[in-house]
């Protein structure tokens, strides 16, 4: 039996490919087609960001990671 993954190689690829899928702004309701969402880690965090090309509104998401 094969496991078939999709949209990247590590778990934290896998979670950002479903950020992806959701794009609408929560404060203006824009769906930006052609954005992504960019991530940053520090190491015990994973911090994901959204900016929306249309009112500027930023949608922040964070994984804390346990050592």
């Amino acid at each position: 039996m094969s496991i078939r993954r999709t949209g990247g190689t590590t778990a934290l690829d896998r979670l950002k490919t479903q950020y992806d899928r959701d794009l609408r702004c929560a404060e203006c309701g824009y769906v930006d087609e052609e954005g992504e969402w960019q991530a940053r880690t520090t190491g015990d965090r994973v911090d994901y960001r959204h900016l929306c090309p249309s009112c500027g509104a930023v949608e922040r998401r964070t994984l804390k990671l346990k050592r």
